[in-house]
């Protein structure tokens, strides 16, 4: 691998891995109660390969700088963040929207001479709105480079649009495999996919923490269906027939699923979906007296789930194709935002990066832009980044994390 990244590795993380086999906890009457009262956190533990073992961490020292030499020159131009800022999931775009913002206002400040605006689109993380939002953005002549669509859904009910205009769509978080097997030529996924995770943290449970018999559970959504099929595939017959079971995205009731676990009495339970049904789900798993390890993905490792969960996410795993924030950059982060790097911020930030190096360089369209990207090779603070054809990358990372 390029860039001193010496192996192609899987990084279960941002979104990590993490292991709730939690004693039961005393319960509170409100999972509000139960934040106020949790000191628990999301912690990194390791990258893992697509056999689920510990490999060594990627070197990241040579990230790209977003404030560059200083001396670039350009016209007023935009880049856009599209994604999810308000409603149930907004943290996650918030992540992406806040390391992008990052890198803009360092941008910015190191050059009077190129002052780049970034543009915000609210989404909601809803397809049917994304394709309200997208005419706007493409109609914008100054946009001509964005950071998004966050989701999965969004993102397939939208590519063929910026397709068709030529604009660079970088998404920070969207997984799903087959994203990429439209023939978008500006279609580009800044990390590896529901395949590369799916794999990853399947054979983590089956060969390296040994379980027998887990339990494949799904909302339903693009995102959450993609994955739980990689997952099921890869563990095989480890994945339980008897709680193979799909909930609704937007349930919080899930006593029926927690009934059917507890008959099977697996070693973990894998959710697919995200932080805002991972917390009431876990809490109604714990309540019911399951103890099995609680594992899930990217779109359950925010800071959020542990909040909204409380004692009952103790030990949960999470894996993500997101990798941690180096100190430096949490440093900057924490400073700016007042809270710490979230899931994808990382990813927000390189993208917003690599899209102002591009217009440093003298680029001022989208054409141009587009070419840019193309031919890029260089590292950022998550990961290298350099692009197939299809807009994969070359190399991924898949982190394992845990709530501790």
């Amino acid at each position: 691998m390029r860039g001193g990244i010496a192996r192609k590795a899987l990084v279960l993380g941002s979104a990590g891995l993490m292991v709730l086999g939690m004693a039961a906890c005393q319960k509170q009457s409100a999972p509000e109660q139960q934040a106020s009262q949790t000191s628990l956190k999301i912690v990194e533990q390791f990258p893992i390969d697509e056999n689920g073992a510990q490999i060594k961490p990627p070197d990241t020292a040579a990230a790209a700088d977003p404030a560059g030499d200083g001396k670039a020159t350009c016209p007023p131009l935009k880049l856009a963040m599209m994604g999810a800022l308000t409603g149930p999931d907004a943290a996650l775009g918030i992540n992406i929207l806040n390391g992008a913002q990052l890198a803009v206002d360092k941008h910015n400040a190191a050059n009077p001479g190129c002052q780049v605006t970034l543009e915000k689109f609210d989404t909601e993380g809803d397809p049917n709105k994304a394709n309200g939002v997208a005419p706007r953005i493409v109609d914008t002549q100054e946009i001509i480079g964005l950071i998004g669509p966050a989701f999965s859904g969004e993102t397939d009910a939208t590519g063929g649009l910026f397709n068709q205009a030529g604009l660079v769509a970088t998404t920070a978080s969207a997984t799903r495999v087959d994203l990429s097997k439209n023939g978008w030529r500006t279609f580009f996924r800044g990390l590896g996919n529901d395949g590369s995770q799916g794999t990853a943290v399947a054979n983590y449970l089956k060969n390296t923490l040994g379980n027998k018999k887990v339990c494949v559970v799904d909302d339903q959504s693009a995102y959450g269906i993609g994955l739980a099929t990689v997952v099921r595939e890869t563990l095989g017959p480890v994945a339980d027939s008897g709680c193979n079971i799909s909930v609704k995205k937007e349930d919080k009731d899930l006593s029926a699923a927690v009934t059917q676990i507890k008959g099977v009495a697996p070693d973990s339970i894998f959710y697919s979906g995200y932080y805002s049904q991972a917390a009431p789900f876990v809490q109604q798993l714990r309540d019911a007296g399951v103890t099995a390890t609680f594992v899930s993905a990217d779109g359950t490792k925010d800071p959020e789930f542990v909040k909204q969960a409380g004692e009952a996410s103790k030990d949960a795993i999470l894996s993500c194709p997101c990798s941690p924030a180096p100190p430096a950059f949490a440093k900057e982060y924490t400073a700016k935002f007042n809270q710490e790097p979230g899931t994808y911020s990382t990813e927000g930030y390189d993208l917003a990066t690599i899209l102002l190096k591009g217009i440093d360089s003298g680029i001022k369209d989208r054409a141009g832009l587009l070419e840019y990207v193309k031919a890029y090779n260089a590292p950022g603070v998550a990961r290298q980044y350099q692009w197939t054809d299809t807009g994969e990358l070359t190399n991924t990372l898949i982190w394992v994390y845990k709530v501790q």
